[in-house]
């Protein structure tokens, strides 16, 4: 009884073992199987409360509610979203780690070159664009600046005696800023924050002169009389801001280019059937009407697109954000 026994055993475990590496094979074939089975981390490079962490929370809360799984959203700001792009970058590719970006993602690599440490497209799984903001000029409620105008004398009666904020060297604060001194001439002080929302809270109370910011909360911002809008980046005027002039028609051709976008990404060689799933929830999201709303309400344009046009648009926009670097000299500090 006892021989049968064991050989019984012997048995049943080579059928087992027999099984299991089948079963490891149809996994591996099919890594999405079960995805996600645990927390999402979605890795934003700039502050809490500014325009990419407000959409990218504005996402993760739906995606969250979609998938059945907790889309944690972590923030590194710090050096322009390079740390956490770089974090991102080498994380392991299995989708449970994500960067939600702006156009810095680009940018930081074409000023600093091989100091980047890392490539915008070859290094990332696009996933899909999810908005575009349009650049507004703001400045205290109660600034002396009326106008452009006024600003732009200011800063020709005084060079470097007008400020601006920014989330960092290369964001798009700084870089449109830049622009506007290239083009118009003019010497002013750059004073960088660790995000966009820091450094508007310092306009508001007037200590930093202005700034780009994108067009997201601004309205309200307004309305509240704590914000003036002296000009927006965008190829037609405004509805939420009446009788406020176009960079265009202001004499400054070209803003309409500088309106970042925020999307987002995975780590290069995370599996086409995650990238593919987290496409499907991204889109999912950016189509329920109240989304659409939210994001009008803050000032942004929803978009969206599958991996591969976001992956073209990538090198799109680096080609757009390398002329505008070029024209208005900037450099890395």
């Amino acid at each position: 009884m006892n021989n049968r026994l064991f050989a019984l055993s012997l048995c049943l475990a080579g059928a087992v073992f027999g099984i299991l590496p089948g079963l490891t094979r149809a996994q591996a074939a099919d890594p999405a199987a079960g995805y996600p089975n645990q927390p999402v981390r979605l890795v934003i490079g700039f502050a809490a409360g500014g325009p990419t962490d407000v959409i990218g929370r504005l996402l993760a809360q739906h995606m969250s509610n979609s998938m059945g799984q907790t889309v944690v959203v972590e923030n590194r700001p710090a050096a322009a979203a390079w740390v956490a792009t770089k974090e991102v970058a080498r994380a392991r590719p299995d989708g449970y780690t994500l960067l939600f970006t702006s156009l810095t993602h680009n940018v930081n690599k074409l000023l600093l070159k091989d100091r980047a440490e890392y490539d915008p497209v070859t290094d990332f799984e696009p996933i899909s664009l999810v908005a575009n903001l349009p650049m507004v000029l703001v400045t205290a409620y109660g600034a002396p600046y009326k106008s452009l105008q006024d600003l732009i004398a200011a800063a020709r009666a005084a060079p470097e005696s007008v400020s601006f904020g920014s989330s960092g060297n290369g964001g798009s604060a700084h870089l449109t800023a830049a622009m506007l001194g290239s083009m118009a001439n003019l010497r002013m002080l750059h004073v960088p924050f660790r995000g966009n929302a820091p450094a508007l809270t310092e306009v508001m109370a007037g200590r930093v002169s202005f700034m780009f910011y994108p067009n997201i909360g601004i309205a309200a911002l307004v309305a509240e009389k704590r914000l003036r809008v002296l000009a927006v980046g965008a190829a037609d005027p405004m509805a939420e801001y009446p009788g406020v002039p176009t960079m265009n028609a202001s004499g400054f051709p070209g803003f309409e280019l500088t309106a970042p976008w925020v999307g987002l990404l995975a780590p290069a060689r995370t599996p086409q059937a995650i990238v593919q799933i987290l496409n499907r929830e991204t889109l999912k999201a950016l189509n329920r009407p109240d989304v659409q709303q939210r994001l009008k309400e803050l000032g942004g344009i929803s978009v969206g697109m599958g991996p591969v046009q976001f992956r073209e648009f990538l090198v799109s926009d680096q080609e757009r954000w390398a002329k505008v670097i070029a024209a208005a000299g900037i450099q890395s500090e």
